[in-house]
């Protein structure tokens, strides 16, 4: 077994707030017997106001909430999945940047968001990620970690299935997706979009969410959720409040399911 904790988040516009929060779920999450702790997007900082928020989004060196979840994970020597931060390049741009810190603090992998959430909504909602942020282009994974090898995404990706195909052709055991879904898309497609991708990849998805009423004036859906590799939720943290919770990965079950399913390896090109 391998025992996670995942953390459900109200981030807000106060940078050192939510790196404090950050560091006390690290040591709630060792306190508890986690081996692996996963935030959401935008753990560090979760500000629509663009000019508001351009002052708190800084260097990689510089962001409060990853230099607090550095040290915290060295300290409890625990892995962390930082869900995301919202990063500057340095080149005019912003990175929506999810990082893997080993439990000796150093960086183990970064990922950069690919897809940009740009919608409106029925609701009346219009957001353009795209307009600050620069999008990734590297899908990537990383070994070695008490759930083998994770791959990573952030939010808005998880309706993107080449992604998801990719990291299953890699042979990822647990896909990281962190979110902050807003609630229309939530109540709609998170539970069917997380259960499809567990089933599709034959892994554990891990999605670490946002949740609630957000100082900038958003709602997020929550619903944080651990799902196992035959789509089976293991874990809903509800769409009421934040908090840590914890759950036990048989990690054996991924060789069942891919018997038991072998799509994997019964994939075939298809025609363009």
């Amino acid at each position: 077994m391998s025992r996670i904790a995942m953390l459900q988040m109200t981030s807000g516009i106060d940078p050192d707030e939510n790196a404090r929060s950050i560091s006390d779920a690290v040591r709630a999450a060792s306190d508890g017997g986690a081996e692996m702790l996963f935030t959401p997007e935008m753990s560090g900082l979760l500000d629509r106001d663009r000019k508001r928020a351009e002052p708190n989004i800084r260097a990689e060196a510089e962001t409060p909430a990853l230099d607090a979840a550095r040290n915290a994970a060295a300290q409890a020597g625990l892995w962390v999945a930082l869900g995301s931060l919202a990063v500057d390049t340095g080149n005019g741009r912003w990175a929506n940047r999810a990082f893997v810190i080993a439990p000796d603090g150093s960086i183990a992998a970064r990922y950069d968001k690919i897809h940009m959430f740009d919608v409106d909504l029925s609701t009346g909602e219009s957001w353009r990620e795209s307009n600050a942020y620069a999008a990734g282009d590297q899908v990537v994974t990383v070994e070695d970690t008490p759930l083998g090898r994770l791959g990573l995404t952030v939010c808005y990706d998880i309706r993107f299935p080449a992604l998801f195909e990719a990291l299953a052709q890699r042979r990822c055991d647990a896909i990281a997706v962190p979110a902050a879904f807003t609630v229309p898309t939530g109540e709609a497609h998170w539970h069917v979009l997380q259960r499809a991708r567990a089933i599709e990849a034959s892994a554990f998805v891990v999605a670490a969410a946002q949740v609630g009423e957000h100082a900038d004036g958003r709602r997020t859906y929550g619903h944080s959720l651990v799902v196992d590799p035959w789509g089976e939720v293991m874990l809903d943290m509800g769409g009421e409040r934040s908090g840590i919770a914890f759950a036990d990965l048989d990690m054996a079950r991924i060789a069942e399911v891919r018997r038991q399913v072998p799509s994997l390896e019964n994939r075939r090109k298809i025609p363009s």
